[in-house]
């Protein structure tokens, strides 16, 4: 709960003060004057005192002029104890009617919605039958009881819708915390997903790049074995001049033209001499473009083992794929000793 249900503001503790001080007097001026009128009708009905019952406890109650016996259970204990039962009845219903305004003030307070469409307490019944109660000097001594009981009842009733606004806003405030870990909850999974997914990132790019520098390692190693092939004389037909024509035959297929051939003389002069048998026992790479495994020119043509054009038709896709132009993949030759 949120407040002291049974806290009560300064302004009602000072008005029950004044209660107290008023009907106080009232109420034992009240029960004394019925008590008299019983007691004068006892005396009118007492029997003689020769009739008495000698071991019948008295108690002699002064009026006036005369004095008479009366029954021990016609004494000032009734009206003490009425006092208390009405003095009882209104504090219960003051701790009742402040028990229903603190949990209004409450459910203001918690800016929650709450299951009740009305979120307040219709205490004016009680405060009507506390107001009643309290005018004891105005009310009939046998009517007392029935104005006592009129206030247990209707703080009976307070105290009961109270309770239950108070459950609806405990229940509310469950609910509440519960919604606040769910999503707590889910922010902790969001979050721990996303670190998940960025260290499998980190992992991927990290394996990309350590594959890429392996590559790029194993092509330096090859250039270097391919930059010493063993050459061989070339095939009737086949010879180096005869393969540069070819070649620069199909560089206009790219749009390259001599500058570009001017480069490619070199780079191929450098790999193989234009022989289209030329091939590196070391790491197998084969023909004029050394290409490695020799095998590759397949997707050129069958006859790659053979046919220097279709050996040069690969090379040149290559070169275009990769670097660009010839030029391209001279420059980087000279940097890196491979192509």
């Amino acid at each position: 709960m949120l407040t002291d249900s049974h806290a009560t503001p300064a302004r009602r503790t000072t008005r029950q003060a004044v209660r107290r001080l008023r009907r106080r007097p009232f109420l034992v001026a009240s029960t004394l004057t019925a008590s008299l009128a019983i007691a004068a009708t006892a005396t009118a009905m007492a029997p003689a005192p020769g009739t008495a019952h000698a071991d019948e406890p008295q108690v002699t109650f002064a009026l006036a002029s005369f004095s008479t016996a009366l029954p021990q259970t016609l004494g000032g204990s009734a009206d003490t104890k009425l006092a208390t039962t009405v003095e009882t009845a209104i504090a219960e219903a003051d701790a009742a009617i402040a028990a229903s305004s603190d949990v209004t003030k409450d459910i203001t307070a918690s800016k929650l919605e709450v299951a009740a469409d009305d979120k307040t307490v219709d205490t004016s019944d009680l405060e009507a039958a506390v107001e009643h109660l309290e005018t004891v000097e105005q009310i009939p001594l046998l009517d007392i009881a029935g104005a006592t009981g009129d206030v247990v009842a209707e703080t009976a009733d307070v105290a009961e819708e109270t309770s239950a606004l108070r459950g609806q806003l405990d229940a509310a405030i469950e609910k509440e915390k519960e919604r606040k870990a769910e999503a707590k909850r889910k922010a902790e999974a969001k979050a721990k997903a996303e670190a998940e997914a960025k260290a499998k990132a980190e992992a991927e790019a990290a394996a990309a790049e350590e594959a890429a520098a392996a590559e790029e390692a194993a092509a330096a190693e090859t250039s270097t074995e391919t930059s010493a092939p063993s050459v061989r004389v070339a095939a009737s037909g086949t010879s180096a001049g005869e393969a540069q024509a070819t070649a620069r035959a199909m560089l206009g297929n790219y749009g390259w033209g001599d500058d570009q051939f001017s480069c490619l003389v070199s780079l191929w002069n450098k790999e193989s001499g234009w022989n289209y048998q030329a091939s590196n026992p070391s790491s197998g790479a084969y023909g004029i473009p050394q290409a490695l495994p020799g095998s590759k020119m397949s997707t050129a043509g069958s006859d790659w083992q053979t046919n220097p054009a279709t050996q040069i038709a690969w090379g040149l896709g290559y070169i275009d794929g990769r670097y660009g132009s010839p030029c391209g993949a001279w420059g980087h030759s000279q940097s890196n000793g491979w192509y």
